[in-house]
């Protein structure tokens, strides 16, 4: 068989590995991985959610510590009380009271109570003819704790825990920003990954086409048989379940990514976004020793976990004070005034005129302090659990550090080992379509060196695609994936 009856195959067959792949279905938005993330986190609705745990956080603190706030009270009553006969028919005696109070009133970090006013009081009876007689005081009461209740530890304890999970709710924020941006950079990738093997299928599905295409070229000059035509056109045509499949890979790819920006319609005639490529992460280095120390100090689940330690030593140290018995000096100091008129009386005691004070001590003693006894026995081994749960941790960090730095090895390897793999299949196929042409192979070794030849591609794309999400799993995983992306949380 002469060289020029094989042509119209090796023409084909080589046309068509240098053309190159058909593009998907016109995408007319544009988006890049800094334009999806930057969406993503104005519109993410988990993100949302998350955020509002911030201003609760600080509401809370506000709410403890306006417990300290001093209170402006004021009172008003009347009161009438009768004294009647054994038989209840007459009237023996009548009182009439109106009292009156105005006072400030609050407690301190350490426990003492105040109250610091006046109070008026206007009573008259029947026999006086209900003649006005003013009583008023002005002065102040204290109650300090002297064991029980004493001392912030005792009283500081509901603001100490709201302060730490104020920052609890920040650090669980930028957890949930930056699994937030890494989910975007893997869903980009993904989508990445998605249209390449689309394009390679496409292209594979091309060259299958022309091979079918030149084998029944070069059967009807004598060449192959009809069996290698029915072969050649029945991979070619298995080969649009591929594409097919491909397709709707990448709708759906992109619709992960649209649910990550924060959109709930995915349609099916949307137009695809245009990507862009995303270059090798170079920028993430791995230090075991340096990172290890970064990633404590950066990561958010350990902040929590260390902060979740003084909310402990907070419920701790107001348990032991609980232990204690119940000891409070209480005391006080004004002035009475005693007149007719309640501007006279209230002279009386701007003049500081009938000094008064009182002072005493108040004790209470459980008789078993069980209650108290279980609470600090429960506080303290709370601590003790959770300082295991964090010495624990660290150890967890460590792995999942050590683990994420291996994939970032094992995937640029990949990468290398897959694109060495490719070259040589394609110089493999290029090999076998020149040994058909020289009559020394057939159709079917060149249909499996076709096969691949797209493997190899594939392969390649995958490792890309996992080298990326590799180094966005790393920099995760140190606490370190919103300064990599140049990103600064907003206040609440």
């Amino acid at each position: 068989m002469t060289a020029w009856r094989l042509r119209p195959l090796f023409v084909a067959l080589l046309g068509a590995l240098a053309s190159p792949a058909l593009s998907a279905q016109g995408p007319v938005p544009v988006l890049t991985l800094n334009d999806a993330i930057r969406l993503a986190l104005a519109n993410n609705r988990s993100l949302k959610v998350v955020s509002y745990s911030r201003g609760i956080a600080r509401a809370n603190w506000l709410s403890q510590v306006g417990a300290f706030d001093p209170t402006l009270n004021f009172g008003r009553s009347y009161s009438e009380s009768r004294e009647l006969d054994s038989l209840g028919a007459v009237q023996l005696d009548e009182v009439r009271t109106n009292s009156y109070s105005l006072s400030l009133q609050g407690q301190t970090p350490w426990g003492l109570t105040y109250s610091v006013g006046g109070t008026s009081q206007n009573q008259g009876d029947l026999y006086s003819g209900f003649a006005p007689d003013f009583l008023t005081f002005g002065g102040f009461q204290v109650t300090q704790p002297l064991l029980k209740g004493f001392g912030f530890g005792a009283n500081l304890e509901g603001v100490r825990i709201a302060k730490a999970n104020r920052s609890i709710s920040d650090w669980a924020y930028r957890q949930a920003a930056m699994s937030t941006v890494t989910g975007v950079v893997i869903a980009y990738s993904n989508l990445l990954q998605a249209h390449e093997t689309l394009r390679i299928a496409r292209k594979f599905k091309d060259l299958l086409d022309s091979t079918a295409d030149g084998t029944e070229k070069s059967f009807a000059i004598g060449y192959v048989s009809k069996s290698d035509v029915i072969t050649a056109r029945a991979r070619a045509t298995g080969q649009e379940e591929s594409v097919l499949i491909s397709e709707r890979a990448v709708r759906d790819a992109e619709n992960q990514l649209r649910l990550l920006l924060g959109q709930d319609a995915f349609p099916t005639d949307q137009p695809l976004y245009a990507l862009e490529p995303m270059g090798p992460p170079d920028d993430v280095v791995v230090r075991p020793q340096e990172d290890l120390q970064l990633a404590l100090n950066q990561r958010s689940d350990y902040q929590q976990a260390r902060l979740g330690l003084v909310i402990d030593r907070a419920g701790s140290a107001a348990a032991r004070n609980g232990l204690l018995p119940e000891v409070d000096f209480v005391g006080g100091y004004g002035y009475n005034g005693v007149a007719t008129a309640f501007s006279a009386s209230r002279q009386m005691v701007f003049d500081r005129m009938n000094p008064s004070y009182s002072a005493g001590i108040q004790v209470s003693i459980p008789l078993t302090f069980a209650q108290a006894r279980g609470r600090a026995r429960a506080a303290r081994l709370q601590l003790e659990q959770d300082d295991e749960g964090l010495r624990f941790l660290e150890a967890n960090i460590a792995l999942q550090l050590a683990t994420a730095a291996g994939q970032i090895e094992t995937t640029r390897k990949r990468v290398a080992a897959d694109r060495a793999a490719y070259d040589l299949a394609n110089q493999a196929l290029e090999a076998e379509v020149k040994k058909f042409h020289a009559g020394t192979s057939n159709i079917l070794f060149v249909l499996e060196l076709q096969g691949d030849l797209a493997s190899s591609e594939i392969s390649v794309s995958n490792a890309v695609a996992a080298q990326q999400q590799a180094a966005a799993n790393y920099t995760l995983q140190l606490g370190s994936t919103l300064r990599r992306h140049n990103i600064s949380l907003a206040e609440p």
